[in-house]
Formats: C-alpha cells, structure tokens, sequence
C-alpha cells in the first residue's frame, strides 16, 4: 500500500472514531505532516484521495473540512425542510425528544463501557461548565454536555448521525432550557439527572448510564406535553429566532 493510501485510510480512521466531526476543519498540512510523521505532499496526496472520494472538501481561502456523512442533513438551517416542519407542526419537538431518547440511551451505554482518560477529562470539564454557568442560559453548554457523551460512544455512526442533526438536537435542548428551567423545581429535578448522567459514564457502569439517560429525556419530553395539557403556549425556537419569524410573518 502507498503510504499516502495508509495515510489516507488512518485519516479516515480518526474521522470514523469521532475525532474529527462532520463540517469540522481538517488541520492544516504542516500539522498533519508532523503529527504523522510524513512529508507535506503525502498528506497532500492523501487529502486529494479523502476529497475524491467526498469524505472531506475544500473551501476556497478556507482549508479542508470532514463533509457530512448524512447526506442533506448537515447544519439543517433555517430554510431546510425539517425546519420547517419543526415550525410549523407542534409535534416535531416530541419527534426529535424521542429520537433523543434512544440515541443518547444507547450513547451513554457505549461511552460508560469505551471512554477514554481524555474522553473522561472531556465530559467532566462540559459537566463542571454547565454547572457553573446561568441555568435559565445555558442551552448550547447543556447540549455540549451530552455531545462530549456522544462522542465517547466511538460508535462512528452514532457520532455521525447525531453531529449531522446537532443543530435540531440543540433546538430541543434549548425549549427544554426556555420552558423548564424556569420552574424551580424542574430546574432542580433536570440537575440532578444531569449528575445522574454524569457520575454513571465516569465510574463505567453502562446499563445505568443508559437508564438515566433515556429517564432524563424522557422526563423532559413528558413534562412539556404536561404542560401543554395544561394549556401552557411552549416556546419551540431561540427567543431571538422566534421574535424573527414573528417579524416576517407580520410582513407576509
């Protein structure tokens, strides 16, 4: 095998492992040359064959970039059509909560029985962040916390798949944030699972991990349908998105 083919496939390797992410940017060749021990133009040779065969791309003035494995879902935008239907159908929200709920079960599972000392070091430092940080804030930390989860599965498909979707997961992280966190004993109730969650990954015990996984989310799910029930309006989108919309609805 030519060693650029070696390096290519070794590329591929920390791609399929989850260390390098869909749309993450590939480092630059010196880097790569030097972490490999290779010269430039056999790691150039190499991104050439990783680009051929549309497992990175190149952006002009930009460098080279890992491409999404879920073909149209990466970075789902605002015009994309499952944010749309996230817009416009109440239900969506519950659709995405449950597919959290078995995919970040199963991740747990996987990142209690596989994490590594730096994957370990990884959860902790988003755990010790999201506790520390504005709970009635704190969206984008909460999902980083169960993203560093996710990635410590080093199940690549599942690493693939909820990083392709990542923009809708933290939608629903963030309506959990909007409409619980605010109620005291919800807020309450979110942080201990999260510690829960958190504890249970570290000391290595999978079947707990998942349970308290698929708990968290599931509890989350059910105490937003509740509060429908009892003729609450949910908040679906960021406030500032939803001020948006507002305003273009009220040009339409």
């Amino acid at each position: 095998m030519a060693i650029s083919q070696e390096i290519s496939y070794r590329l591929e390797r920390l791609i399929l492992d989850g260390g390098l992410a869909p749309e993450q940017k590939i480092p630059s060749e010196r880097q790569l040359a030097t972490r490999l021990g290779v010269s430039r133009a056999v790691i150039r040779e190499a991104l050439h064959e990783l680009q051929g065969r549309g497992v990175i791309e190149t952006r002009h003035g930009k460098g080279s970039f890992v491409a999404s494995m879920v073909p149209g879902a990466s970075e789902l935008g605002e015009q994309s059509p499952l944010m749309h239907l996230f817009e416009g159908h109440p239900r969506t929200l519950f659709d995405l909560l449950e597919v959290r709920e078995q995919l970040e079960g199963q991740a747990a599972y996987l990142a209690a029985l596989r994490a590594t000392r730096l994957d370990r070091h990884r959860i902790t430092k988003a755990f010790r962040a999201l506790e520390d940080t504005d709970p009635l804030r704190n969206a984008r930390l909460d999902h980083g916390f169960h993203l560093a989860i996710v990635e410590a599965s080093h199940n690549p498909v599942l690493v693939h798949v909820l990083n392709s979707l990542k923009n809708m997961m933290l939608l629903t992280v963030q309506a959990s944030v909007a409409n619980l966190n605010p109620r005291e004993e919800m807020r309450k109730k979110i942080v201990r699972q999260h510690r829960q969650l958190y504890e249970a990954v570290i000391a290595g015990k999978p079947a707990n991990a998942q349970k308290v996984a698929m708990a968290h989310v599931r509890f989350v799910s059910e105490a937003m349908r509740d509060m429908e029930k009892d003729g609450g309006k949910l908040i679906r989108l960021p406030i500032e998105q939803d001020k948006a919309n507002d305003h273009l609805r009220a040009e339409a």
